[in-house]
């Protein structure tokens, strides 16, 4: 046999100003042909858990392309052609399987679906070709993705620690259909619910429940359920939660699973709107707890979403309320990197931080904060995941330095990365577990590794287009009517 193995990984977020070029994918993930499998085997994602079975089968396999960029505005057409043309070169060559991970986001200049479009495109090279996708929790699920696979299967964990063990089951689904012992059938629906990114986390209600009973579902004999939370803020018709269900022939019984599922979500709606506080306040909560490390989270500036990571909005109120011991990761400013790179490790220097985007989807001019302090660590920003998340995944924040006021200690890094593993404060020499408070531009992903140190966690709500304030976004294109932007009676 010989089987086609790909990445093409984008959460679009269609509000923010920043643009997905192919340098984008570049600074993050963007392999081709030997080089994945060198660089993703050892890595704990789908990639090389299609590797490994293919490798437990005798198969031949090649792998065209694997290709991610940081969550940001719609993919550029070159950079979305430039991912696509090799997966669909490797089919026309001829194979007998396709193995794919895609996020189920994926936004472009010439589609709203480039995952659905893919395989769509796929199809049209091999109509019989058994396909299977990993996707994201946060794939914004549409028709065309799910008839254009044969097995799908997206990720039960957020933070997504899962991304392997998933990679393994729908690998595993196919090969059986490939050896002729089961039929994968797939049902699918939605619910007309925009669900918000801050109350999708799986060890919170109300997901920790749905994802049990997606458990639950494959322990009665499914052969895959999911149900996916779905990526809010991207303004198009198919985003919104939805599920599917995979089982051995038997449609109905997916057809039930699924509407099963997603009635249990829609009656819980509620808990899926994110209900916030004022900033002054929150604050105020932090300051008055003694035990840390205590996580304040920067979530409407986290990158991981699409967001610029230069919004200064919480940074400047945390040190005028005069907390100390902070340190935070991370902004994003490459000309301030490259003035404490001029100036030296432990040079005194004066910066206009942050602020250098604009955010017209909210209204919003960039506003850096004037900041002094002592330049502390200069560094490459070149580093390895220790996980739990991506575990073996190497990162690169591009030169980096750290910023030292005395009360915080600033990551500023050249290229966007959401904070989910220690190491970003690490490899340039902050012990985070030893810190009062650790400020995050994250939302969930933080808690991968930071969960297991922190005492406490507050949220904070700032500025930036990650917001969970919808009355900040103008949705133009979503159906509607859909929850919380519409009322429903029942």
């Amino acid at each position: 046999m010989k089987f086609v193995i790909a990445e093409m990984l984008h959460e679009t977020n269609t509000f923010s100003p920043v643009p997905t070029d192919w340098a984008r994918f570049e600074g993050w993930h963007a392999h081709f042909g030997a080089d994945v499998e060198q660089e993703y085997a050892a890595a704990a994602l789908p990639v090389a858990a299609y590797i490994r079975l293919a490798r437990e089968a005798g198969a031949e396999f090649v792998t065209p392309v694997a290709a991610e960029a940081m969550p940001s505005a719609p993919v550029a057409a070159e950079a979305y052609e430039r991912m696509c043309a090799p997966i669909l070169e490797a089919v026309a060559a001829g194979c007998d399987a396709a193995f794919l991970h895609l996020h189920g986001a994926m936004v472009t200049e010439t589609t709203d679906d480039g995952e659905g479009s893919l395989l769509e495109r796929i199809r049209a090279v091999a109509p019989g070709l058994p396909i299977a996708v990993t996707c994201d929790l946060h794939c914004n699920l549409s028709a065309k993705i799910v008839e254009n696979c044969t097995a799908l299967i997206g990720y039960k964990t957020y933070p997504h620690v899962d991304s392997y063990d998933v990679g393994l089951h729908i690998g595993r689904v196919l090969l059986r259909a490939l050896a002729g012992e089961i039929q994968p059938v797939m049902a699918w629906d939605r619910r007309p619910l925009l669900a918000q990114t801050l109350r999708m986390g799986t060890d919170d209600s109300p997901m920790r429940e749905l994802i049990a009973m997606t458990r639950e579902a494959e322990a009665d004999g499914a052969l895959a359920a999911t149900v996916f939370g779905g990526f809010p803020l991207a303004d198009i018709a198919d985003a919104g939660l939805s599920a599917v269900v995979v089982t051995d022939g038997d449609a109905e019984a997916a057809r039930t699973c699924t509407e099963w599922l997603l009635d249990a979500a829609w009656e819980r709606r509620e808990e899926f709107v994110y209900r916030g506080e004022p900033l002054g306040e929150a604050l105020e909560r932090a300051a008055k707890l003694d035990q840390g490390p205590i996580v304040l989270l920067d979530h409407a500036d986290n990158v991981g979403s699409g967001g610029t990571q230069d919004v200064m909005t919480v940074i400047e109120a945390v040190t005028a309320k005069g907390l100390e011991d902070v340190a935070v990761a991370a902004v994003w400013d490459p000309a301030a990197v490259a003035a404490m790179t001029a100036a030296g490790v432990g040079a005194e220097i004066a910066l206009s931080l942050g602020g250098k985007t604009a955010m017209p989807s909210i209204g919003r001019e960039g506003a850096p904060l004037n900041i002094s302090g002592q330049v502390k660590t200069i560094s490459a920003g070149e580093w390895v995941v220790r996980g739990p998340m991506f575990t073996g995944a190497r990162v690169s924040t591009g030169p980096t330095a750290v910023l030292d006021t005395g009360a915080v200690e600033i990551v500023v890094v050249s290229r966007h990365h959401e904070p989910w593993d220690l190491g970003i404060f690490e490899s340039v020499g902050i012990e985070p577990a030893n810190k009062r408070y650790l400020l995050l531009k994250s939302r969930i992903h933080y808690r991968a590794a930071f969960a297991a140190i922190a005492k406490h966690t507050i949220t904070l709500d700032g500025e930036g287009v990650t917001t969970s304030d919808n009355a900040r976004l103008r949705f133009e294109h979503v159906r509607r009517p859909i929850y919380p932007l519409d009322t429903f009676t029942n």
